[in-house]
């Protein structure tokens, strides 16, 4: 058996526009996915995240390159491949015509799985989710939180080889975020790959063996949590809140003694120190100097959302949403 489920290869993803402009969404990207880890999949708007979890889905067609699961073309058999995967997507897919307990059953039914096996997964997902209630209403009454559940408990069903969660606690309450999480864990200890997304950053820092991060159609960085902290300047950030704030200030902070690196993010300034105990005095001085009056300052350790600025320039929880 392969130690990866997943590979990737030269993967590209064009679109043709009605003017004859073509974008490139996906720009020839190399990664893999190992068997029976949890994998988390990162990008801003427009990263070319979506399209690249929708060629992996057998959703849209690559333009070019290879998807190989298990070691089988996904490409040439998608068939094939649509039995080993599960997808949780961002909108709502469920069949509203259907009730809570039959989307379960025909989803269950469609991958093959016998009826009293099918009835027995239903009660078990339809209770672990708070659904049991309600599960013979139709799925057009049920509110944006309990779709989500629902949703979740069927791409489960048919225990998939690798489940994609495109940002699956979107609209869920914390108590069923938290539920979600055990039921992902106990899948994924049975063998499941989880491959994730999401705008919630503690959920890939606790969660994933590894995290790569795309921008632009490109794979920017991919490790884990550590490995990928050690690519940004500094473990330690000083925050600086001014009254007022230039664009020149990152510059001219950049060539302050001790700092590896300077950055406005959401009106604050980020310096990057290289020392564990930064110069406060020198900093406050600094700023007195420039005119401007110091609201607040502040040291913490790098985090993944660091990383994820560094190397998309773009702040996490405001831009991950696509």
């Amino acid at each position: 058996m392969k130690s990866n489920i997943l590979e990737i290869k030269g993967l590209k993803k064009t679109f043709k526009m009605p003017n004859g402009h073509k974008i490139e969404a996906v720009k020839g990207i190399n990664f893999d996915v190992k068997r029976g880890e949890v994998f988390g999949f990162l990008g801003p708007n427009g990263a070319g995240k979506s399209t690249t979890i929708s060629m992996l889905t057998t959703q849209r067609k690559a333009t070019d390159g290879e998807i190989l699961l298990d070691g089988e073309s996904l490409i040439q058999h998608p068939a094939r491949a649509r039995k080993k995967i599960g997808v949780v997507a961002q909108h709502n897919n469920l069949d509203r015509g259907l009730t809570a307990r039959e989307n379960l059953i025909y989803h269950a039914r469609y991958f093959g799985m016998d009826m009293s096996n099918a009835n027995r997964k239903a009660d078990e997902y339809l209770e672990k989710f708070g659904l049991a209630d309600r599960q013979h209403d139709y799925v057009r009454s049920y509110s944006g939180g309990m779709a989500q559940r629902l949703k979740i408990a069927r791409a489960m069903m048919h225990t998939p080889e690798i489940l994609y969660l495109d940002e699956p606690t979107t609209g869920l309450d914390p108590s069923y975020r938290t539920i979600l999480w055990e039921q992902m864990t106990e899948l994924n200890r049975a063998g499941t790959t989880i491959f994730l997304t999401t705008h919630y950053m503690e959920e890939p820092e606790k969660l994933c063996d590894r995290i790569a991060i795309v921008n632009q159609g490109e794979l920017k960085a991919i490790g884990t949590s550590d490995e990928l902290k050690a690519l940004i300047p500094s473990k330690n950030i000083v925050s600086l809140k001014l009254n007022r704030l230039e664009a020149s200030y990152a510059e001219a902070a950049g060539r302050l003694p001790g700092v590896a690196k300077a950055t406005i993010q959401n009106g604050i300034l980020l310096l990057f120190i290289h020392d564990a105990q930064p110069d406060f005095n020198m900093i406050i001085d600094w700023t007195k100097n420039l005119g401007t009056e110091l609201q607040n300052i502040s040291l913490s350790t790098s985090t993944l959302d660091d990383v994820f600025i560094h190397l998309t320039g773009k702040d996490f929880m405001n831009h991950e949403s696509k």
